[in-house]
Formats: structure tokens, C-alpha cells, sequence
């Protein structure tokens, strides 16, 4: 409707506005006569009256008559632009299809590369395509192009060629209009002449609920102008490496700034500085058991009593009821009972726990008369109460008002408690009572709760006398050594700062303990721990969950106030958003507005004047603005918690925004606390650095004699004692290189490591690029030997390095060279050499870190890092720690079901957007499969990094790092020490065989055939699915991939083999790089880049400067030319391209992301080899030692039943392949090796559960044998159990065999189903019939 009323409208002011034009349509054409014009007005109409014209204008239009032309005679309008529309609209439309793409095209470029060359370079291009007429644009096209040129015709239309040059002029105006949206959004600004700082600040560490980045926290306080910002997570302090790591970025900054401004020692201590402090879950364990113990002794005389209340606080609620016993020599001797009138109505809460009315009350006496009669019932006596602190609470703060002495000696029995119930998680006086079998009737009132308590006393006596404890002061010693009763208490939020380097490790000190040994749902920190490292630490008070406000709410005594205000060292105070909250909670009965809510803080501000400790304000940032609250809400709500959607503003406020906030305390006082104070703080604190910047590796003595001696014993064990000088040169290159650098200890430790290994029968597999290395071939770390190909003799130690013969496998491997045997004894030589250069392990200048990382078997791994204790000595060595966070996927899930629970319809882009702001957030801690760290001896971790144990599991002796291992690898050295399945294998074919893995030869064409066929297999593809080569199953290429791979690439010797591995590990080095070179002829698998390496001595070989070469080759390898980070590629390719490299050659390498050493590829092709000829030589122990190993989900059911039951399980698992799950798919990979088993003729042997092993197959009578845990359904424990309880004879019945091995009837029938039970009755009772 709008649209026809706009039509109209447009149509109307059209119509009129021409009326109103002076003259007539035929005013112009001076040969019309008068006569003429008249009749040609008439002939159309327009000698009528205006408003029938009008009339006639608009029913044609309705009916879509647009007349006849006045200028093409005879030509309706409707003709001519049915006849011209067309030309018009392909125009149009070629030139929309060109620019649009081509437009989004250049402004993603621009927004990519923003403020770079090609940014300005696309922002001219817009400029002039906006400037520039389309006419002077087309004459501009039509004379270079038509004129000029003659590429395309001008001037007619009779074909697509005749409209290119006018959809090129259209499209650059188009292309031109499509340009950038400048930013729009508007970010607040803190624009205070004076600033704060936010001295309590939670990033994506705190678990499950700060939602901002540490980075991004950082960023904004330095943008905002503050001095300083503190990060303070709850509990933890790993964001403080990724806080520092941004700070390092600005004063790189600043410092460039300042020198070039005349500054030549830049201060950084004056410059914004980070905070580093934590939230700590803080434990009052200063509160003794015993409070003003005199040593008295256990059997004196005791009152042991309870009272009730109208409330918690002794200051403004009242005692009703007073209920006593006296205890002596462990007998209750005399009672008292009393209500009390507290002169106020009894709160109806009150009422409904205790059943105690007004009515009830109303005719005792007041506290004033009650009080004296219970001090004399007390006199003498040492009280005991439960909960001790809250009942004396009352009674000291009546006899402050009465005038009585308030000196009591006093005893809780929570806290003995906690001490003695170790087990115990509730303290509370049912849940003891029931533990210890004492009756407890009509709780909650105080006479009953009384006699309770003092029987409970009585046995919590008895038990501290078997620990040898007579006195109460031997009673206090035994609360204060007790880490379960720090764990039971109530904990409460406190913040603490470091001051220095001294406060930082003391503060490492603490979070250290916390996890390790009071962990308990959250990290606690009892005071006592507090008091021992308070040096250089700041206290600060917290926020409503510290124990001052939650005192002030539970209106504690004057003098317990006093007590926690003289802890602190500052007090804080919050904006009266953040705890809104408790207006509405049922909890907190003493805040009912915002009003309530200022007096608290009114309150805290006196504390501070009165006890002359600072107030500061602060935000307790949770997220970054106000609109970020989503995300946390989104987090909380995915946590279930009630209130997730009522998000307190726990967002980084500025200046003005919390003198705003304060302004009910005045403006000098709010300008106090909100910027003199938190300054005053940020000035005691120095700029420190979260972790230590020093290298510290640990120390082995001798290790550079050690390793020399080791390296040069075995070079002459192998080269004779004449070294050739290329063994020598290599040799004595990298010793000085690892030497000089400090890195020989970290060699000796790797040696160290796989001598016991390969001591105790396990092969070690290295990994990465340490095979690059002659001296950790010498040294026995890798078997991979980098030196060029040749042959040597083991008898009269000839060597041959430099024969023609030899030099024509230079790239290659010596395993490829020919069988020779030596010219000087006859003797058969070895051949070795892969040709890898030292520098791609420690570069050119010898002094890049080295990374040794060492493949050990799964099986020893953990015998390994034990034996990193003994190398180091106990305590000296840390698991490396990682941090979980929340992954994209998880996090977008949170968001979906966060808005369909509330019935809200997102779209999927405003879900992913989302889910971004939530992802990060710190979920767990855990443990990096194989790193070890090790501290030097000497050294206290805690001034390296905080150390928990792994996800905070207290019943694991593991201890890790807390900070992610990353964060502190450039200071203390880590071990990769990863379990793999391939020695692991390597060990079990060695014992089911007898042969020595390492006696197997790397150059047989039998095992080379695998890659090519079947033919060694004795079998052919159609027997098999139509796999059609024999490397089903073989590490490395046993993959459809990696065996589409091996087709494609068509190796033909063992060099081909590592390229192939180097590919299938690289990221976008095959895929659309490596494969399509290879499958289009431009390259082979010999010329293609497979291995970083590959990079730096081609380019050397080109004649591109070594060093160079080392940089491309780095840069290429980490991705960062494929992700446009490398500011050099553009002069580098220059000259790669003045040396004649070839243009495919510098596009593979644009597109790579990542890429494999060319050592770590020989390392797993040489275990791989092994494998693979044990699947030709020893087949029953290759697919035993696979299906032990590496079989996913090997089915005794499916898989053991014959070749026609597999086959027809197969079928049908490939009917319906498109919805397989993923323990399907797994068994389908199983399925095709156990099929090739059958195609070669090999069989199952039925389970014999008194032969069978619980966890590996073994070979029985020339068939194969099942272990225990390849029936599905029966885990490792279980098939262990019926190992061990077969050991103890034949088992008489299904019954028995329940009984001895714990195993669930489910899988006993199926057992049975499968014969695996023989003939095993039902159980062990004998029938009359079984007699007959």
C-alpha cells in the first residue's frame, strides 16, 4: 500500500510540475506551423482541461500505456523500451556480475591489509573510480583499447564482444562504490583529568566465569590512560603470562618513543604498569579450637551449652533460650534450662526452626536477670559450645553491656571435629551425632542441643586421649598441624598483591599450597600460610564473599570487626550494583535496598578512618563493557545457575563512572577512594615480571666430556680410529656448536634416557628434527645418521663418502644405494646417510634451543619419567601443566541452548558471534602427555611458577605446572617423553618372534613391494575390498589417505618413503600443492618440497645465500608466508627468482602452513619398515601384535567367527556407511585387516579362558588367539580378574565363575552364547536327577 501511495504521489508532482512549464511539447520546432501545432496538441490530448488530462494520465498508467514518442514518430514508448530494455539489462547485469565479487574481493583484501601499500593502493582505485565521469571513463577505455590497441569493437551492437568496454565502464564505477565501512562503533573512553586504577580485575582464568581476555583487559586500561591494572583470578595466576606478554609489547613501544625523544635509559618503572595478585579463597584458621587455653587439662569441669536466637548478629538480635549441662569426670552432673524474654517479636524464620513463640517467652525475664543466674551455673567451668564462636559471640556481647568480665576460656566442637572425623564432609551438630550414635531429639532447641553436644564432647575426649592428648593446649597444636580442618572451614575471598619479585614468589608460594594441600572444591589459603609468607604481599579486604563484609552483615562485635580489620592492609568497597543481589536473596535479611546497601559501605569507610587503613573502589571486573554481560550470562547459565540472566554490572568502570557511583559518600571522599587510594596502592608496587626471564638449565657434571667421549667412542666403534674427515668435521662442528651454547646437558639427558630404555628391551623413536644431528646419532638418541649416503666397512672400517656411485644418491638415502661388498676384506658393507644438515636442527649460528623429543614405548613411558627423578634427583622434576579452556564447539552449544530454552530464534552468525566471546574460558587444568620439567637443583620452583596437581585431583601423586608449560619454556628446560604405539609394537613382535628388530634390513623389495602391491601378501586386491596395495595397517601409510598418497606419489626406494611421510604431516603440503604438481608432471616425488628441509638445500643448491635460505626455509615451514606474515617474502622471492627458481617452486612454498623434518620422517619410516616386514615374515605375530596395539574396537563377536561373518557384517556396514557411528567406523578399519588375515589364509583360535591373555593375542597352534578384552563389553579390569581368578583352579559353575571374577551376567551369557563357557552348569547345586 505504502508502495502505490509513493507511486502516485511521484506520478502526481511529475504531471504537474510539467504542466507548469512555460510553453508546449512543439514549442521548439520552428517548421511546425501554428495550424500544425494546434492539431498536433489536440491529436494528444493536450488542449484538454488540465485536470481530465491528469484524469487520462493516470488510467493509462494504471493500464501501463505510456503513449506515443514525440520524438521517434509513429514508435510507442511501450515499443521503444521493449527494444532497448534488453541491451540495457544485459549491460547492467554483465556489469554487476563483474564488479561484485571482484568489489567484496578488494575490500576484504583492504580490510585485511589495513594501513598497508595494498590497502592505499585499492582506497585510490575507489577514489578515482568514484571521480572520474563514466563519459571521460568510456573515451578513455574506447581510445586505449578500441582506437589504440583494437582489441574490441566500438560504435554497433552485434555481439558480446560490442558490450565489453561498456560493461567495463559501468563495473569500475560499481567496483569503486564498494569500499570499506568505516569503523562506526562507538568504545567509551575514560576522559578523567585524574585517573583510577582497578586494583580487582577477573580475565577468561577464572574458572567458568571472568569472560574477558587478559590482553584485552591490559589494552584497555593502558588506551584508558590508567597507571596500572591488577589481575586478581579467582584462585589462580595463569593469566598473568598472556598480561605480561601484552605489557612486553607496550614498553617495546614506549621505550622506541622515549629514546627517540632524547631518553637514552628509559625508567619502567614509571611507566603503566600490571598488577600481578590473585582473589584467594582465604581460611580463618587463626581461630583456635581452644580459645584463652590456659593448658587446662581434659577432665576439669565443663559447662557445655547452646542458645537461640532471633538472628545472627550479637549486636542487633537477642538470646531466647539458654540450655547448659555440666560436665565432670565425663559424667553430666547438673542442667540449665531458661527461656528469655528478648523484649522483641519473635522473627517468624526464627519461629519455624526452633518452635519457640512469644507466648513462650513472654512471662521470663529479661537477658539482665537471665545472664548473671548462668555465669554463676558456669562459674569455675570451661564452656564448650558447638560452633563455639557464634554462641560466645552473644554472651560476651551481653556482658559488655552488663558489665560482667567477658575472660572465658572456651571450646568448639566443630572444630575438634574436623580434626578427629577426617571423613566427615557436614560438621553440623545432627550429622556428628549421627556419626558418633548419639541421639539428638527436638534440634534447634537449646537444652537438647546442649546435652547433645556434651556426650558428643565426652567421646571427642576419649578419642583425643588415644592420640595421647591430656590438655587443651596439646588439643590446639593438633587443630592448628590439621590440613583437613583448613579444608572443612568456611573460606571467604580476600585479595592479595605482590609487591615485588620477593612478594611474587611468595605469592607462588601460596597458590602452590592451596592446590596441593588444602584443596578442596576451590584452592584455599589458610591465614596461618598468609602470616608465614607476608612479605611483600598487599592484602585487600575483597568483595561481598570476603569474611569483613560478610561480618558486617552478620553484624559481628565491635571487637571481632577490629580483629579482621587489623589483617588487611586496605579495605574495598564496591558499587552498590554489584551487590543488588542480596536485596532480593532470602539469605541476607539485614539488605532490603540500595540505601541498606551504602551503609555498608558508609560502614567500611569508618573501619578505614578509624583503624587508619586505605578504602579503595573497586568495579570486580568480570567483563570488559556492559554489553559483554551476555557472555557471562551465557556461561553462568550453562553452569545452571537461577540468576545467570541478573548479571550485576561487573564491568571495568571508568573514573567518572565511579565517582558517580560514590557520590553518596561525598565528592572529596569518593574522589579518595576512587582515584587518591587506588593510586596510592598502584605506587607501592613495583613493575615486576610474572615469571623469571633468565635461562636455568639443570646441571649434570662433566655432561660436555661425557658427551664428547660417548660421541667419539662410538664415531671410532663404527669409522675405525682413523675418523674420515667428514665424520670428524661433522662431528667436532656440532660438538663445539652444542658446548659453546650450554646445550650438552640436555643430550646427556636424552642419551641417559634411551640407554635405560633400550636397556630394559624397548626401542626409542625420535622425533622432530633431532635426527639432523650427528652427535645424537653417536650418542644413541636417534638412529637416524645425517651424514650424506655411503658405505662403511664394521670389519676393516673402510668408508667410501665420495665415489661417483656414491654421490648420485646425494638428497637420498644410503638404504637406497646397492648391496657392495668392501674392496679391502670382502666383507658385506653397510650402507647409511640420509643427508640432513645440521642447521635445520640448531641453525646456522649453532645456537637455536634444541628440542629433543623422544618416542618411547606406551608401555614405558611411565618408567621413563620416573627415571627422570633418578637422572635429577626426587622433587627436582614437574609434569608440564596445560590449561582447558572452552572450545568453540562447546561454547557455541552453550549459546544455542541458552536462547532455545527461552524460546529466542538466533540467527547462526549472531550464535557464532556469541559463542566467540565465551570461548577461552579456563574449564580445567590437566597434563601434557610427555613433558617433563625439570628444575635445577638449587632452585625453588615457586620463583619459576606456581605447581598443582593435574585438574586439581587430590588422590594423584602427579604434581605440574601451573602455568602452561609454554609460558615458562624459555627458562627451565622441558623433556618430551611421549608413549607410542610403534615401540610399543616393535617390543611385542621382538617377543612373539625372537628376532631382534634391529637385525631387520631397511632395503628388502619384498617389503618395498607393499607399497606397490599385494603381491608379497600372496593375495590380490579383489580379496580384499579392492585395496590395492599391501600397507593396509603399516604405520605412516596404513591409512586410505596415506595409501591414495603412496599410488599417486609411486615411490620406488626408501627415500620416497620418508618424502611420502614428510607430505602426510604437512599442512597444505600435499593437498592442492605437492599432489597436483606431481599428477600434472611439473614435479615428481624426488623434485617436490616434502620436507623443510627440502626448502633450505635446494635453495643453497640454487645459489641462494645459506643463512637466507635457513630464514625462507623457517618461515615457509611455520606458515607464516602462506599466512601473510612474513614482512621479507617479497625480497626474499626476488631473489629466489634471480637465482632461477622455478615459479611452481615459490608458489608450493606460499601455500604450505606446516611442515615435517625430514629426521622426524626417517625416524617413523624406519620403525614403520620393521612392521612391515614382520606383516610379510612373521604375519600371525604382526596381527597379533596389531590387534593387541592398534585395533580400535576389535570384536571377538563380529571378527572371530569366520571370513563369511565378517564379510557379511561388512556389507552391511557399507549399506549403510553414510551413518555408521563412530565406534562402527572404527570397527570397520579393524574389520578390513582382520579380513586380509583371512585372505591370507590365517584363522582364529576360540578363547580358551584359561590360556587366553587378558590383554594380548597370542599365537596358539599356528592360529591366533583373542585376548579376553576383544569381547565386547569386557573392559581391561574385568578380563584381568578372570586372568587371575582362573590361576585358582577350574571354575565349577556359571555361579562361580560370577562370583571369583566380578563379571556381570550380560556379558557371561554372552560368553556363553559364543561357546566361550563350555559346558558350565548354572550353579553349584547338585540336582537328585544329576545323580540318576
Amino acid at each position: 500500500m505504502i508502495s502505490i501511495i509513493t507511486i502516485w504521489l511521484i506520478a502526481t508532482c511529475s504531471f504537474f510540475l510539467l504542466h507548469a512549464l512555460p510553453g508546449t511539447p512543439f514549442g521548439t520546432t520552428q517548421l511546425m506551423s501554428q495550424e500544425m501545432r494546434d492539431k498536433m496538441m489536440a491529436y494528444y490530448g493536450l488542449d484538454r482541461p488540465p485536470l481530465e488530462q491528469y484524469l487520462t494520465f493516470l488510467s493509462n498508467l494504471i493500464r501501463g500505456d505510456f503513449g506515443y514518442s514525440l520524438k521517434y514518430v509513429g514508435q510507442s514508448v511501450n515499443g521503444i523500451i521493449a527494444q532497448t530494455f534488453p541491451v540495457s539489462a544485459q549491460l547492467g547485469l554483465q556489469a554487476y556480475l563483474l564488479s561484485f565479487p571482484i568489489g567484496i574481493f578488494f575490500g576484504i583484501i583492504a580490510a585485511r591489509r589495513r594501513g598497508r601499500p595494498l590497502d592505499y593502493a585499492l582506497v585510490g582505485f575507489s577514489v578515482l573510480g568514484v571521480s572520474v565521469p563514466v563519459f571521460i571513463l568510456a573515451s578513455l577505455l574506447q581510445y586505449v583499447f578500441a582506437t589504440e590497441l583494437g582489441w574490441f569493437p566500438v560504435a554497433q551492437w552485434k555481439g558480446f564482444a560490442y558490450t565489453i568496454l561498456p560493461t567495463l565502464t559501468l563495473a569500475i564505477g560499481s567496483i569503486a562504490g564498494i569500499k570499506k565501512i568505516p569503523d562506526f562503533t562507538n568504545t567509551r573512553m575514560d576522559t578523567s583529568a585524574r585517573k583510577r586504577v582497578e586494583l580487582h580485575c577477573h580475565t577468561k582464568m577464572s574458572d567458568m566465569d571472568g569472560v574477558s581476555e587478559a590482553k584485552d583487559i591490559v589494552k584497555r586500561a593502558y588506551k584508558w590512560g590508567h597507571r596500572a591494572i591488577a589481575i586478581t583470578d579467582h584462585g589462580v595466576v595463569q593469566s598473568f603470562t598472556d598480561a605480561n606478554h601484552v605489557w612486553d609489547d607496550l614498553w617495546k613501544a614506549e621505550k622506541g618513543k622515549r629514546k627517540d625523544a632524547g631518553d637514552e635509559n628509559p625508567d619502567k618503572q614509571d611507566f603503566f604498569k600490571i598488577i600481578y595478585g590473585v582473589e584467594a579463597y582465604l581460611v580463618d584458621d587463626l581461630k583456635e579450637i581452644v580459645t584463652n587455653d590456659k593448658g587446662q587439662s581434659l577432665h576439669e569441669d565443663y559447662v557445655v551449652f547452646d542458645i537461640e536466637t532471633t538472628g545472627f548478629s550479637p549486636v542487633n538480635n537477642r538470646i531466647i533460650e539458654i540450655g547448659a549441662v555440666k560436665v565432670s569426670g565425663g559424667e553430666i552432673v547438673d542442667r540449665f534450662s531458661t527461656f528469655v524474654n528478648p523484649d522483641v517479636p519473635i522473627p517468624f524464620e526464627i519461629e519455624k526452626l526452633t518452635s519457640i513463640r512469644d507466648e513462650d517467652v513472654m512471662d521470663y525475664p529479661q537477658i539482665d536477670v537471665i545472664l548473671p543466674q548462668f555465669l554463676q551455673f558456669c562459674e569455675g567451668c570451661i564452656m564448650v559450645a558447638h560452633n563455639a564462636s557464634f554462641d560466645m559471640s552473644f554472651i560476651m556481647e551481653n556482658c559488655r553491656r552488663l558489665g560482667y568480665p567477658q575472660e572465658f576460656t572456651y571450646v568448639d566442637t566443630v572444630g575438634i571435629s574436623r580434626v578427629l572425623l577426617k571423613n566427615q564432609s557436614k560438621h553440623t551438630l545432627d550429622a556428628v551425632a549421627k556419626t558418633l550414635g548419639i541421639s539428638l531429639e527436638n534440634h534447634h532447641r537449646a537444652v537438647d542441643d546442649a546435652e547433645c553436644t556434651a556426650h558428643i564432647f565426652v567421646k571427642f575426649i576419649k578419642m583425643l586421649e588415644e592420640q595421647d592428648i591430656h590438655n587443651l593446649t596439646e588439643v590446639n597444636a593438633l587443630g592448628a598441624s590439621s590440613v583437613d580442618a583448613v579444608k572443612k572451614m568456611p573460606s571467604y575471598h580476600a585479595i592479595i598483591l605482590a609487591k615485588n619479585d620477593l612478594g611474587r614468589i611468595n605469592l607462588y608460594r601460596l597458590v602452590s599450597q592451596s592446590h596441593l594441600t588444602y584443596f578442596n572444591k576451590h584452592p584455599r589459603i589458610p591465614k596461618s600460610l598468609v602470616m608465614k609468607y607476608r612479605e611483600g604481599l598487599i592484602l585487600g579486604s575483597a568483595c561481598e564473599a570476603g569474611e569483613l563484609y560478610r561480618a558486617l552483615l552478620d553484624g559481628q562485635s565491635d571487637a571481632q570487626i577490629a580483629r579482621l580489620v587489623k589483617f588487611y592492609d586496605y579495605l574495598e568497597i564496591q558499587p552498590c550494583g554489584n551487590n543488588k543481589f542480596m536485596i532480593a536473596s532470602e539469605r541476607v535479611r539485614n539488605v532490603n535496598s540500595i540505601e541498606d546497601i551504602q551503609n555498608i559501605n558508609r560502614r567500611i569507610v569508618e573501619l578505614g578512618e578509624q583503624f587508619h587503613k586505605p578504602v579503595v573502589a573497586t568495579c570486580d571486573v568480570h567483563f570488559l563493557d556492559p554489553e559483554d554481560e551476555i557472555y557471562r550470562r551465557i556461561i553462568m547459565a550453562g553452569r545452571g545457575f537461577d540468576d545467570a540472566d541478573d548479571q550485576a554490572p561487573l564491568y571495568l568502570h571508568t573514573t567518572e563512572e565511579m565517582l558517580e557511583e560514590f557520590s553518596y559518600l561525598g565528592s572529596d571522599k569518593a574522589e579518595e577512594i576512587v582515584i587518591t587510594n587506588t593510586n596510592m596502592i598502584a605506587d607501592m608496587i613495583e613493575t615486576i615480571a610474572p615469571v623469571r626471564p633468565d635461562k636455568c638449565p639443570p646441571v649434570i657434571p662433566d655432561s660436555d666430556k661425557t658427551l664428547t667421549e660417548i660421541c667419539y667412542n662410538r664415531a671410532h666403534e663404527i669409522y675405525g680410529p682413523n675418523l674420515p674427515k667428514i665424520v670428524e668435521a661433522r662431528l667436532e662442528k656440532e660438538l663445539n656448536s652444542i658446548i659453546k651454547n650450554g646445550f650438552a646437558v640436555m643430550y646427556i639427558i636424552a642419551q641417559k634416557l634411551v640407554w635405560k630404555s633400550v636397556e630394559d628391551g624397548y626401542l626409542v623413536g625420535s622425533r622432530g628434527s633431532v635426527g639432523s644431528s650427528f652427535v645424537a646419532t653417536m650418542a644413541g638418541i636417534t638412529e637416524v645418521n645425517p651424514l650424506s649416503p655411503h658405505y662403511y666397512c664394521s670389519k676393516c672400517h673402510y668408508v667410501d663418502f665420495d665415489s661417483e656411485e656414491v654421490k648420485a644418491y646425494a638428497g637420498k638415502a644410503g638404504i637406497d644405494m646397492p648391496d657392495k661388498v668392501c674392496p679391502v676384506c670382502g666383507e658385506k658393507l653397510h650402507k647409511d646417510g640420509f643427508d640432513i644438515p645440521f642447521e635445520t636442527f640448531l641453525g646456522f649460528k649453532g645456537d637455536k634451543e634444541p628440542d629433543i623429543d623422544l618416542n618411547f614405548s606406551g608401555e614405558y613411558q611411565s618408567k621413563a619419567h620416573k627415571y627422570t627423578e633418578v637422572i635429577f634427583g626426587a622433587g627436582q622434576t614437574f609434569r608440564a601443566g596445560t590449561i582447558a579452556t572452552l572450545a568453540d564447539k562447546t561454547a557455541f552449544g552453550y549459546v544455542k541452548n541458552y536462547f532455545e530454552e527461552r524460546g529466542i530464534h538466533k540467527r547462526t552468525s549472531e550464535i557464532d558471534r556469541i559463542a566467540s566471546g565465551c570461548t577461552g574460558v579456563r574449564r580445567s587444568t590437566g597434563q601434557h602427555p610427555g613433558g617433563i620439567v625439570v628444575l635445577p637443583l638449587g632452585q625453588d620452583i615457586n620463583s619459576f611458577t606456581p605447581v598443582q596437581h593435574p585438574a586439581n585431583d587430590m588422590t594423584t601423586d602427579t604434581i605440574t605446572t601451573h602455568f602452561d608449560y609454554h609460558s615458562i619454556d624459555h627458562n627451565l628446560l622441558k623433556l618430551d617423553i611421549l608413549g607410542h604405539d610403534d615401540p610399543t609394537m616393535i617390543r611385542m613382535l621382538q617377543d612373539l618372534t625372537g628376532r631382534d628388530p634391529l637385525t631387520i634390513p631397511l632395503d628388502g623389495q619384498d617389503v618395498m613391494s607393499l607399497f606397490q602391491n599385494t603381491d608379497a601378501l600372496g593375495i590380490t586386491p579383489e580379496q580384499i575390498g579392492g585395496t590395492k596395495l599391501g600397507a593396509l595397517g603399516i604405520p605412516e601409510f596404513g591409512t586410505d589417505f596415506a595409501m591414495q598418497m603412496v599410488i599417486d606419489a609411486k615411490p620406488k626406494a626408501f627415500s620416497d618413503l620418508v618424502r611420502i611421510s614428510g607430505l602426510s604431516h604437512g599442512t597444505n603440503v600435499w593437498l592442492g600443492n605437492a599432489q597436483d604438481l606431481i599428477m600434472s608432471g611439473v614435479a615428481t616425488i624426488s623434485t617436490a618440497i616434502c620436507t623443510r628441509d627440502d626448502i633450505m638445500l635446494y635453495l643453497i643448491q640454487m645459489g641462494v645465500e645459506s643463512e637466507k635460505s635457513f630464514k625462507i626455509m623457517e618461515a615457509v615451514r611455520k606458515g607464516m608466508v602462506a599466512k601473510g606474515k612474513c614482512a621479507m617474502w617479497e625480497e626474499w622471492k626476488a631473489d629466489m627468482l634471480a637465482h632461477d627458481v622455478p615459479q611452481w617452486y615459490i608458489e608450493s612454498c606460499q601455500k604450505i602452513e606446516y611442515m615435517f623434518p625430514k629426521a622426524h620422517a626417517a625416524a617413523y619410516v624406519m620403525m614403520a619398515w620393521r612392521i612391515a616386514y614382520c606383516k610379510i615374515h612373521y604375519p600371525l605375530a604382526y596381527y597379533g601384535a596389531f590387534f593387541s596395539i592398534r585395533a580400535k574396537a576389535f570384536s571377538y563377536e563380529i571378527m572371530c567367527q569366520g571370513q563369511k561373518h565378517l564379510e557379511s557384517v561388512m556389507a552391511e556396514y557399507k549399506k549403510r556407511q553414510d551413518t555408521l557411528s563412530n565406534k562402527e567406523k572404527d570397527a570397520m578399519g579393524d574389520m578390513r585387516i582382520v579380513q586380509e588375515m583371512y585372505a591370507r589364509g590365517f584363522e582364529f583360535e576360540p578363547i580358551d579362558i584359561f590360556r587366553a591373555q587378558s590383554r594380548s593375542f597370542q599365537i596358539v597352534d599356528g592360529k591366533l588367539m583373542p585376548s579376553l578384552n576383544s569381547i565386547d563389553g569386557l573392559g581391561e579390569k574385568a578380563a584381568d580378574a578372570i586372568v587371575e581368578a582362573a590361576k585358582d583352579g577350574p571354575f565349577l559353575s556359571k555361579d562361580d565363575f560370577r562370583q571369583r571374577t566380578k563379571v556381570s551376567k550380560t556379558i557371561i551369557d554372552l560368553m556363553d552364547s559364543l561357546g566361550l563357557l563350555g559346558d558350565l552348569p548354572e550353579s553349584n547345586q547338585i540336582s537328585i536327577f544329576d545323580l540318576v
